[in-house]
């Protein structure tokens, strides 16, 4: 189709998890990447374990033709987190000379612990590898943004919206990025960024395990959409963060976006 070709698009956390049995994108981030490669979009993708980058690297490059640049990157508390978003950022800049569009996918977090149960380090671990990564990705990546009218797409959760069980540090994480992702609605649409954020439900290879290791946690949190299926990473979520970085899109910019099993886009 070749829709994104020529652009250039920073996915964090897009490392190739483990496929689900019918062969489908095994993650969020890997799946959006998959639909972005799909469009012609070279992609730089950035995670904590080196083997996922480089195997969606391989694949990605084999089956579609884009150029794939990969950096192991942390986000994390004690770390010289601003140096390292500029690491990813400069090398992007130095293979692909643009930035367009601003993922920020990635997030680690307990769930499954309680409030009370909750430890600093589990707190911490939720709020710097979701919501201060995206604060330091977007204020990185905002100077390139401005020059190609470009797009950030965050991901918050209903994990914030409806105060999932056993998930205190990553709704809090999720619910500060959807602030975050509206203050810079406001802030960059005269610079012509269109700022969004979407709260996904897809199956993926980590709600897999997590059904499998916290069955009574899982069975509190997750529910069936009306439609009888879980969004797919790609087709679906994936679709959605194409359609986001289209200069035509037409829902207002920070807007939150809902997207369930083929329920498509709810503001």
């Amino acid at each position: 189709m070749g829709f994104l070709k020529g652009k250039t698009a920073i996915i964090t956390g897009g490392g190739r998890a483990k496929p689900l049995t019918d062969g489908s994108a095994g993650s969020i981030g890997y799946g959006i990447a998959v639909a972005y490669a799909k469009e012609g979009a070279n992609l730089t993708l950035t995670g904590r374990n080196e083997r996922k980058l480089l195997d969606a690297k391989e694949e990605l490059e084999k089956l579609y033709g884009v150029k794939v640049l990969t950096v192991v990157a942390d986000i994390s508390a004690g770390a010289d987190n601003e140096a390292v978003v500029k690491n990813v950022v400069d090398k992007t800049m130095e293979a692909f000379g643009r930035i367009d569009v601003l993922i920020n996918n990635a997030q680690a977090s307990a769930s499954g612990v309680t409030l009370a149960e909750h430890t600093t380090e589990q707190f911490d671990l939720a709020l710097y590898s979701g919501l201060y990564s995206a604060f330091y990705y977007m204020k990185a990546c905002y100077p390139y943004l401005k020059e190609t009218k470009g797009a950030v797409i965050n991901f918050a959760s209903g994990a914030g919206l409806f105060g999932n069980y056993g998930q205190s540090a990553y709704a809090a994480a999720k619910e500060g990025i959807r602030g975050l992702t509206r203050v810079a609605a406001t802030e960059w649409g005269k610079d012509g960024i269109n700022v969004n954020v979407v709260c996904p439900l897809a199956w993926t290879s980590q709600l897999e395990q997590w059904k499998a290791y916290n069955p009574e946690a899982f069975a509190a949190n997750v529910k069936m959409p009306p439609m009888g299926h879980y969004g797919n990473s790609e087709l679906e979520i994936g679709r959605v963060c194409v359609q986001l970085a289209s200069p035509d899109f037409k829902y207002m910019s920070g807007e939150t976006l809902t997207l369930e099993g083929g329920m498509g886009l709810r503001p």
